[in-house]
């Protein structure tokens, strides 16, 4: 797979962990400039597909037929955590569309935030469909349906168009004919797409930089999306998660997937980034995409300070005592 070693992690100066990966950076030619392991492995985009999947939703101006505040459309593109606020938008959403969270393709279940969900636990609430992060990226397609007159009932399905469409998209932005991109079914039942770490990178530039795109109903759309991903942070993930804290840098747009995905745009320095951590973790994101921005020389030191602040490099036991250390240990390759 091409991987190499990302993160060391130590206890008491032993290394106890290591968390292998790829990274890849490009340039607006989509060529790599910076490298470390394989930037052609191919990973799934899980839920960094997100802004690309909301648009073909945009370009139909979906939150303008339907009447959706900017906190409302976010969620096309949101991971969300489930806090309070993201519920409450999610169900003024769905009354404005028209339709209940019955609907949805995605599992019942609770939030993602630990405070949000012992919430409900202290409720007694039962698992519900609107509590799964994915359920704002649901709303958008379930839209798009209803306004297009396409099955609402089967929009979770690969052949409806609504999935023909955002296949096509992904193809358009990775610059990859759409026969090639490999297909699999996500945690929340929908299709999902494949693509090596540079053409992931390249998207996301062009997400960043929508001058790079051709097509203007696309260029409109994605510079679009982008903009309520920036302005609503707290609506795509929450308000202590890596995603929220780069948005609230105005020069990136930033998305995360399940098992260990991540990708950038940069728009000052027009660069993409895309990275994957092997085994999947999350919590090293932090190191790793801060160790990204400081050896790329990146201006803004308070995004990087976020960062750390989100998951300091010092590792503390279940008292807050100081027990070990984490380090990017990366290096670009020739």
């Amino acid at each position: 797979m091409g991987f190499t070693a990302l993160v060391e992690e130590y206890r008491g100066g032993v290394l106890e962990n290591v968390h292998y990966g790829a990274i890849c950076v490009v340039d607006e030619k989509g060529s790599a400039v910076h490298k470390a392991g394989n930037p052609e492995h191919i990973t799934f985009l899980r839920s960094a597909a997100k802004p690309f999947q909301a648009i073909p939703a945009m370009k139909r101006r979906i939150p303008d037929v339907y009447g959706l505040t900017g906190q409302e459309a976010a969620l096309f593109a949101a991971s969300h955590r489930g806090e309070a606020f993201h519920i409450e938008a999610l169900e003024s959403m769905y009354r404005k569309i028209g339709i209940s969270e019955d609907i949805l393709r995605c599992g019942a279940s609770y939030p993602l935030n630990e405070d949000a969900r012992a919430e409900r636990y202290r409720a007694h609430e039962p698992k519900r469909r609107i509590f799964h992060n994915c359920s704002g990226k649901h709303a958008g397609l379930i839209a798009l349906s209803k306004h297009m007159g396409w099955d609402m009932r089967t929009y979770y399905e690969p052949d409806h168009p609504v999935h023909r469409e955002i296949l096509e998209t992904v193809a358009y932005f990775a610059e990859v004919p759409k026969e090639k991109i490999p297909r699999g079914i996500d945690g929340c039942g929908l299709p999902i797409f494949a693509l090596p770490l540079r053409k992931i990178a390249l998207s996301y530039l062009k997400l960043a930089c929508p001058d790079l795109i051709g097509d203007a109903d696309t260029r409109d759309a994605a510079a679009a999306i982008a903009k309520l991903m920036n302005e609503y942070p707290d609506m795509i993930a929450d308000t202590k998660f890596v995603c929220s804290a780069l948005l609230r840098d105005a020069n990136l747009v930033a998305k995360g997937g399940a098992k260990g995905v991540y990708a950038i745009g940069l728009r000052k320095e027009r660069l993409g980034v895309a990275l994957k951590v092997s085994d999947g973790a999350e919590h090293v994101w932090p190191c790793i995409i801060a160790s990204i921005l400081e050896r790329l020389g990146y201006g803004n030191r308070e995004t990087i300070e976020r960062l750390y602040a989100l998951a300091p490099n010092t590792i503390v036991n279940d008292a807050g005592t100081e027990v070990g250390m984490r380090r990017a240990v990366f290096e670009w390759q020739a």
